[in-house]
């Protein structure tokens, strides 16, 4: 499939069966179908093939597969069509620069463009013929071929080709000079303007389908099986059945959903649950397919495998949210349905009026191939692309990155933003917030110091945290001696020949007052109270936690001002949510959620008539992100996420959204722009060569001049500059 034309070919086609009911994704080439039992696979491959589409039944959710080759080949078309087209314009259109037989060069060097080039063009018109359809590529071959074979018949046959011979601007139908004109511009200009379309808009497309791919990765592709008898061995994931027990070393990610049955670790499940916090597990603990074990070996007995785990229904959702609004759809495929068809009876009907009127077979053929050459839809198929490509560029200067059309409609009419908190409000990284001393003890500085060199051997994400703090200056951290781990404790090593245990609050009963004091308000705000003990005596309690990225604060207030409301989404705890969106001044918090969760959020307010943005940057969002109005993510977040959204933020700033929205307003506009000229363009000028008063060569430079407008206006997004919206009571209208 090329267009979405195609698109609904197919899916017509479908339709035609009994209760069948079809939606293809253009950007995967994938079909979901809804059929009765007694239509089978083969009779809807049969089906679609009736339409001129080859197809093949597929099973399970297969990601999409990357074809770099055939990119790699297109790009090698443009290019040779660029090299060999270029010289025939400039010779056809700069009379100053044709010299003795320069029209045979042109002809040798139209050929291959007509032949090769043109040939995607040509196979699409044919495989129409067949099923009785016609589209865009119908209007290109029937233009090029026009054009071509007309020209070698003016070369061989009409004096065209005699020496010195050039070839004067001449208006139809007289032919008064005798001679047969060449219009091999025309048939090297028209696949090349269309092949570069093409090019912007793939290229502006690019990336179609890299959530679910960054989905399927998570998945590791061999697991380690173990026996009742305690025997170990590697195998293929595909072997892990429900009830075997598998192992799971450091550093391993899980291979299925499961219990934990023996072992215990700390597991980091940010790319499933959003969370930067460790998973403390220990026998009994259930455990995710995908988290990745940072600590101990465990254990784990298979409880959910394959298409079954929590990863796959994931996977699963993705791609239905994403077939439902991955059809983006050009107006000149909307309209190619009746406009092909219609371009191709006025220029039968032209060649049948000149003929009928006695005018001479030159005239009247020029005429219908000037209607053919005229209507060829290069202006329309640049006009979103083009426009993309510099919103896109000029976006990522800023920091914003956009997929596509559809992004930038649905930007324009948001009202309600679902905020994730880990990783887009906050930082994503466990740090060290704040550190209350015993008084009378020995010091911030001193007890930090211990903290991390105990902390050093270990790579629990909290201990990371303290390491961090205390050598961000470039501090060397003494070696410890002694060092032992105790999952869901803490740790305990002799640093410089003192005792240092690092561990849970709750772990040692009878804190000083002031100790006491630090564990509540550091629970209170959100943060992890990290108790450090030297010489069995508490020295002080250390609040790590995520911090709230700097620029949020503003960022949502600004969102709010342009009438935006936020609302905080996250699968943490209710008491950290709240304090977050306390200090952000946020009035909707949902916590809690799972990745189910989150999406039926976002569909109850969609049900309420909202215009729902959705703000992530972990797995567990990208349910919500390909299901919502519009999916955001950050830049920072994981590929599935940045794969399932419409725009990705890379700068760390929320303000980066506001910008977006200008963007998104002012790209539309142009958009808008582009394709009104495209067809006043085709109004204009296809009557204008109905009636002979313009010859090919003309209609081919018009042809080239929309284009080239088309191309210029949307050039101008480069140069766009953000202005900080106002506020307005109309809310998101008043951006830009």
């Amino acid at each position: 499939m090329t267009c979405a034309a195609c698109v609904r070919r197919v899916e017509k086609r479908l339709a035609e069966l009994a209760d069948v009911h079809a939606t293809v994704n253009l950007a995967t080439g994938i079909a979901r179908v809804t059929h009765p039992r007694e239509t089978g696979a083969e009779d809807l491959v049969r089906q679609v093939e009736s339409a001129g589409y080859p197809a093949t039944a597929v099973g399970g959710e297969p990601a999409p597969k990357e074809t770099p080759t055939e990119g790699l080949a297109e790009r090698h078309r443009l290019a040779v069509t660029a090299v060999l087209s270029l010289p025939v314009i400039a010779l056809s259109m700069v009379p100053a620069w044709q010299f003795t037989h320069w029209q045979w060069l042109c002809f040798v060097l139209a050929a291959p463009v007509v032949v090769w080039s043109a040939h995607p063009f040509h196979a699409a018109a044919v495989r129409g013929l067949r099923h009785s359809s016609a589209s865009m590529d119908t209007l290109v071959s029937l233009g090029v071929t026009a054009s071509f074979l007309w020209s070698a018949y003016a070369l061989f046959f009409g004096g065209a080709g005699e020496p010195g011979m050039r070839m004067p601007f001449s208006f139809l139908p007289s032919a008064s000079d005798g001679v047969a004109h060449i219009y091999l511009e025309a048939a090297v200009a028209v696949p090349l303007f269309v092949l570069l379309g093409r090019a912007l808009e793939r290229r502006a497309k690019a990336g179609t389908g890299a959530a679910l791919r960054a989905l399927a990765g998570l998945a590791p592709a061999e697991v380690t099986l173990r026996a009742a008898d305690g025997t170990e061995r590697t195998a293929p994931l595909a072997e892990l059945a429900v009830g075997q027990v598998f192992v799971v070393r450091p550093g391993e990610r899980v291979a299925g959903d499961g219990v934990v049955v023996h072992g215990r670790s700390a597991l980091d499940t940010s790319l499933m649950t959003g969370e930067s916090k460790p998973v403390e597990v220990a026998p009994g603990s259930p455990v995710l397919g995908g988290a990745v074990n940072s600590g101990g070996t465990v254990r784990v007995r298979a409880t959910a495998v394959g298409s079954e785990t929590q990863l796959a229904r994931i996977a699963r959702l993705v791609a239905d949210a994403q077939a439902g609004k991955a059809r983006v759809q050009r107006v000149a495929d909307r309209v190619a349905g009746g406009f092909v068809p219609a371009v191709l009876a006025v220029a039968v009907t032209v060649l049948g009026f000149w003929t009928g009127a006695g005018a001479d077979p030159q005239a009247a053929l020029t005429a219908a191939v000037a209607v053919l050459v005229v209507a060829c839809p290069c202006a329309l198929g640049l006009a979103t692309p083009t426009a993309l490509l510099a919103a896109t560029g000029r976006g990522a200067r800023l920091g914003v990155l956009i997929s596509g059309p559809r992004a930038l409609e649905a930007l324009r009419r948001i009202d309600t933003v679902v905020l994730d908190k880990t990783g887009t409000l906050t930082t994503g990284r466990m740090t060290v917030a704040r550190c209350v001393v015993r008084e009378g003890g020995i010091g911030e500085a001193e007890v930090l110091r211990l903290a991390a060199a105990a902390e050093k051997p270990s790579e629990h994400p909290l201990g990371r945290a303290l390491v961090a703090h205390a050598t961000r200056g470039g501090e060397d951290l003494p070696e410890a001696e002694e060092f032992t781990a105790v999952p869901g404790r803490g740790v305990t090593a002799r640093v410089e020949g003192r005792k240092v245990e690092v561990c849970a609050a709750s772990a040692v009963a009878g804190l000083p007052a002031e100790l006491t004091e630090a564990v509540s308000r550091a629970e209170a705000g959100a943060l992890t109270p990290v108790l450090i003990v030297v010489d069995g005596r508490p020295e002080a309690v250390a609040g790590i936690g995520d911090a709230v990225r700097g620029g949020a604060y503003r960022a949502v207030d600004r969102l709010r001002r342009l009438g935006i409301r936020p609302v905080l989404a996250t699968g943490d705890v209710p008491g950290t949510a709240r304090a977050v969106a306390a200090g952000l001044r946020i009035e909707e918090v949902h916590a809690r959620l799972t990745p189910e969760d989150k999406a039926r959020l976002v569909a109850g307010l969609r049900a309420r008539g909202r215009r729902v943005a959705v703000v992530g940057d972990g797995v567990n969002d990208t349910i919500a992100l390909a299901s919502a109005d519009l999916g955001i993510a950050m830049g920072s977040g994981t590929d599935a996420a940045i794969g399932a959204a419409d725009i990705t933020l890379v700068r760390r700033d929320l303000a980066a959204l506001a910008d977006a929205a200008a963007l998104a307003r002012r790209t539309l506009a142009t958009i808008r722009a582009n394709l009104v000229w495209a067809f006043a363009y085709n109004a204009l000028l296809i009557p204008t060569a109905a009636t002979g008063r313009l010859n090919p060569m003309v209609a081919a430079a018009a042809m080239s001049l929309s284009s080239l407008l088309v191309v210029l206006n949307s050039l101008r997004l480069r140069a766009w500059t953000p202005v900080p919206p106002r506020p307005h009571r109309n809310g998101p209208r008043s951006i830009g």
